[in-house]
This record gives C-alpha cells, sequence and structure tokens, in this order.
C-alpha cells in the first residue's frame, strides 16, 4: 500500500541545501518523489511510499539538513502517482 503527502516546508530553506538533502533522505527512507524551490521562498515536495516512510520522511522534513531553519511544514494527503519511481529536482516554480 502506498501513500502520498505535499508538503511546502517555510523558514530558512533556499540556499542551504534544503533540496540536495530532501534527495538523499528520500534514498535512505525509500521513498519516491520530488522536490522544488518555489519564488516564494519556500520548498515544496512531493513524497510517496509506504506509510510508515512517508511519515519518517515528513518528519525529517521538519528539522532539514543542518543549515536550513524550518519554521512550519504544511502537509496534505495527495494521490499516489504511479509513474514516480524515484526521487528527483524539479525546476523553481
Amino acid at each position: 500500500m502506498s501513500v502520498a503527502r505535499r508538503l511546502v516546508i517555510h523558514g530558512r530553506v533556499h540556499g542551504v541545501g534544503y533540496r540536495d538533502a530532501a534527495v538523499q533522505s528520500a534514498f535512505v527512507h525509500q521513498v519516491a518523489g520530488w522536490v522544488r524551490n518555489r519564488n516564494d521562498g519556500t520548498v515544496e515536495a512531493f513524497v510517496q511510499g509506504p506509510p510508515d516512510a512517508v511519515a519518517r520522511y515528513v518528519e525529517w522534513a521538519r528539522r532539514g539538513p543542518p543549515l536550513a531553519r524550518v519554521t512550519a511544514v504544511d502537509v496534505v494527503d495527495a494521490e499516489p502517482d504511479q509513474a514516480l519511481r524515484h526521487f528527483e529536482w524539479r525546476p523553481t516554480e
């Protein structure tokens, strides 16, 4: 069974290696999806996989990499995307 979540991460998350760390964390947690910077200064991510793995990834997102200062993470349930097989960077939107 696969679940999916869309995340919007707020705080000091641009220019601190958040996206690189997000890709590494996805590999560690064995989830698929994507991450991108947004023009409003947040980072957006879509993550899917087994429920426990997705929950661990969301907890990681609340901390982020060492230089990040996460102030909030908006989490919304989403429909899994069966076409996603790995985790990738996406262009800024």
